[in-house]
């Protein structure tokens, strides 16, 4: 919950809560990136711009740089926690991670990086592209900002 004043009196705010189950720890607030397909970080993702490079994915051509990443999961080869770990050192990965079900791939290379990342959200409805979210992976929830 957040407050304002407003002539002098508080005004509480109430924020959107959505529960979710912790993978990678951590806090980190953005800008969702939505996708209705699986990502493949080895090939699917240039790890030196951040850019979904993968020829038939939807997010082709799109950042996902200091984004929250929103996806159903995972795909493709253990070298994708890799290249998510080589994203966070070129300064290229996403803030946070959204996983309808996580997967090893994804979920080591969060692990790896320190990206936080949450997966299971109780509601998905209001999780679509352009909205600001906070990712409390610490205590299991996504706030709708």
């Amino acid at each position: 919950m957040s407050y304002h004043i407003f002539n002098n009196k508080f005004i509480f705010i109430c924020d959107f809560m959505i529960e979710c189950r912790n993978i990678s720890k951590g806090k980190a607030e953005g800008e969702l990136i939505v996708s209705s397909e699986a990502i493949s970080f080895l090939g699917g993702v240039d790890p030196e711009t951040g850019v979904v490079i993968d020829p038939n994915h939807e997010l082709k051509g799109q950042s996902i740089k200091d984004k929250v990443l929103f996806i159903p999961g995972g795909k493709g080869s253990t070298v994708g926690s890799y290249v998510i770990f080589q994203m966070m050192k070129n300064n290229t990965a996403p803030k946070a991670i959204i996983c309808l079900k996580a997967e090893p791939i994804i979920a080591t290379g969060a692990i790896m990086s320190d990206i936080p990342m949450v997966d299971s959200p109780s509601s998905v409805d209001e999780l679509v592209n352009g909205q600001m979210v906070e990712v409390d992976s610490d205590n299991g929830k996504i706030t709708l900002l």
